[in-house]
């Protein structure tokens, strides 16, 4: 299935955590599933967030796949395999955490451990069906994690129920509160072009919790989106791009790392313009509705048979994407549409807020088993 690459045995007798392989563990190398990285040597030390986990007493138990380099979004893998979508068999399992997504969905761990630069926590975990977060940007350490340079990038957990997320949070954030009440929440709507059906689920959850709904538009998230991708681009060639001249790394990500070397210096002083507009944007937005509400994904995740050209499927990340460039923390709750295939919807919150996007979700959740 090529979602664990490589297993470990480490730790007590906890819950059973795998990691993407981008995050190190002492003595095991760290190859991002790339073949460039085939005989990369073994990591010195363990990442902050593994070793946080194995004094924590959880068992480490394996290292998954991932879509090559970190660097795309539907999990693709050529050299190691595509890791399979154990419950939406024939779809992709989304990118780049894809293996991390993967295992959660098929129980081979109680809780996963991905990285989210562009939405590749909340983009698998919605192709497979389980929960997903992207921290609040510096909430989580990443000493120990590829890249080692980055403004957007975020270590996050996934897991099969909301409450295996929180116990993840609360081990690998030592800053990590109680959760606190929710009581008269707002939640604001942002409106987005989504399919017909994804958007029905959203929109019955989310009168079903019987919050209190607003709308709440985002006029900048199309911008937002373009810019967060030239920083992408520009971090991931500063990071990766050395690889390509050893002609190991796959086509797909290949074109995308040289693409990306193109990237303009005006492109990136007009992205951090962008940034920092739009976290002003969403700041004021939440100043009115603590928590944002919007789709995952704009549409079901595509079949792998037609999944091929990664540069297409880039569109995938439009509703995520533009929270990594704000450093905003975002959920993905699993549900499913019509078609029974799955739908993701994203929960955002103020920076440093993490605590109380998880009571919201718990409580949502709570709330529809009534």
């Amino acid at each position: 299935m090529a979602i664990v690459v490589e297993k470990l045995k480490l730790g007590g007798q906890g819950p059973r955590v795998m990691v993407k392989d981008t995050i190190d563990v002492a003595g095991h190398p760290t190859r991002a599933s790339s073949r460039a990285l085939e005989h990369a040597p073994d990591a010195e030390r363990h990442a902050d967030v593994v070793q946080a986990m194995l004094d924590a007493g959880c068992q480490l138990v394996g290292k998954t796949s991932l879509h090559e380099l970190a660097f795309g979004t539907t999990g693709l893998n050529a050299w190691i395999g595509t890791a399979e979508n154990p419950r939406y068999p024939g779809r992709i399992p989304g990118g780049s955490s894809s293996g991390s997504a993967a295992a959660v969905a098929a129980g081979l761990c109680d809780f996963s451990l991905g990285t989210d630069t562009g939405g590749s926590v909340r983009i698998p975990a919605a192709c497979c069906g389980v929960f997903g977060l992207k921290p609040s940007f510096g909430r989580v350490s990443r000493a120990g994690v590829m890249p080692t340079q980055t403004s957007l990038d975020c270590v996050g957990p996934f897991a099969a129920d909301i409450d295996t997320l929180i116990t993840a949070m609360q081990v690998i954030d030592p800053s990590f509160k109680a959760l606190p009440g929710v009581n008269g929440i707002r939640i604001g709507m942002v409106p987005v072009q989504a399919h017909p059906e994804v958007q029905a689920v959203v929109d019955a959850v989310l009168e079903a919790s019987a919050f209190e709904l607003h709308e709440a538009p985002l006029p900048g998230m199309s911008a937002a989106y373009d810019a967060g991708l030239a920083v992408i681009n520009r971090e991931t060639w500063n990071a990766c791009g050395h690889l390509v001249d050893s002609g190991l790394v796959g086509a797909d990500v290949a074109g995308r790392l040289l693409a990306a070397r193109d990237t303009r210096d005006e492109a990136l002083a007009d992205a951090e313009r962008c940034r920092a507009a739009f976290t002003a944007e969403v700041d004021a937005a939440l100043a009115q509705y603590p928590i944002l509400a919007l789709p995952t994904m704009p549409d079901y995740p595509a079949l792998v048979a037609d999944a091929a050209d990664t540069r297409a499927a880039i569109g995938m990340t439009a509703f995520v994407r533009p929270f990594n460039l704000t450093g905003h923390p975002a959920l993905s709750i699993p549900f499913e549409g019509a078609s029974k295939l799955p739908v993701g919807l994203q929960l955002v919150a103020a920076k440093g807020a993490d605590e109380l996007l998880l009571a919201v979700a718990r409580e949502l959740l709570q709330r529809l088993e009534q």
